[in-house]
């Protein structure tokens, strides 16, 4: 798999998106297989104001754009950092960034699963040295490719546990720079239930609780295709100040409220062919598929 990744890699970016639309046509004409199942009834939670056929335009849309991310990260990953760099059309913020820096308290940039966040990482690291939480491949190839793309930046490498999370504490006390993927199911242990898109799912507390304790700058950040696949705006922005509240529900709310009005401006862009919505407050097996006849 490492080498098939490293030769795609090395594929015009034209030729990869090509790629990513067949594959995406052919997950549409499958309305139960997997990916495309999971889109669905993400969205029928997630927009109940819409019209069937206003969601099926919606879910296609995601389908493609989510084969295209895959596409654009395999690209960014194989590639120097200036072509990802040569990639950025416009940055709205980066001044928001170099002050938020300058806090002793640390800053923290919440990185939904939105647009292609893996390309804005060469953009990050012009700046900022992050420790970044990093969950190892279950395929070693694809597990090698990402850690030698990775490994060229900035970024200090932690693991998702409990040392991983005292890592990223000690760095934000120092001043220093995290960022962090907010919208994953977390377990029990480590999640309450909040608002999410009119549902209450189980929403991770990792970014509130350190954001209480240590008073730092949240930012969000994230990284929009263009429409005409011409190459992609970055958006740096503070977000509400609630998520730093002492009261926990309060800032998870807060947080979810944010990542929300992010994905509004290309609600496509979003992964919604993650299982989001698996833990649901009163309600369960929501992703389960209709028995055929």
């Amino acid at each position: 798999m490492y080498f098939l990744l490293k030769i795609l890699a090395r594929l015009p970016l034209s030729t990869l998106h090509y790629f990513a639309r067949w594959i995406a046509m052919l997950i549409i004409f499958m309305p139960y297989a997997g990916m495309r199942w999971v889109v669905r009834v993400n969205l029928t939670l997630a927009y109940p104001q819409l019209s069937q056929q206003q969601r099926l335009q919606l879910e296609q849309a995601s389908i493609y754009s989510q084969c295209l991310t895959a596409a654009e990260s395999i690209k960014s990953w194989g590639m120097p950092t200036d072509y990802s760099l040569a990639q950025i059309r416009s940055i709205t913020g980066t001044e928001l960034l170099v002050q938020a820096l300058k806090n002793p308290n640390g800053v923290i940039a919440v990185v939904p699963h939105f647009g292609t966040w893996e390309l804005m990482n060469a953009w990050l690291n012009q700046y900022a040295s992050p420790v970044i939480m990093y969950k190892p491949s279950k395929d070693a190839g694809v597990d090698r490719f990402m850690l030698e793309a990775r490994q060229r930046l900035n970024a200090t490498l932690v693991p998702t546990n409990d040392s991983g999370v005292r890592a990223i504490f000690k760095a934000l006390k120092k001043g220093g720079f995290t960022a962090i993927l907010p919208d994953h199911v977390p377990d029990h242990s480590g999640g309450i239930y909040a608002p999410f898109f009119g549902q209450s799912v189980l929403t991770t507390t990792l970014v509130s609780k350190l954001a209480q304790k240590t008073q730092c700058i949240v930012l969000g950040l994230s990284c929009i295709r263009r429409p005409d696949l011409s190459g992609f705006d970055i958006i740096c922005e503070l977000l509400d100040r609630q998520v730093l509240d002492q009261d926990l529900q309060i800032s998870v709310n807060t947080l979810n409220h944010e990542i929300e009005r992010m994905i509004s401006r290309a609600p496509a862009q979003y992964m919604w062919g993650y299982k989001r919505f698996k833990q649901m407050q009163n309600q369960s097996k929501v992703y389960k598929k209709p028995q055929k006849n």
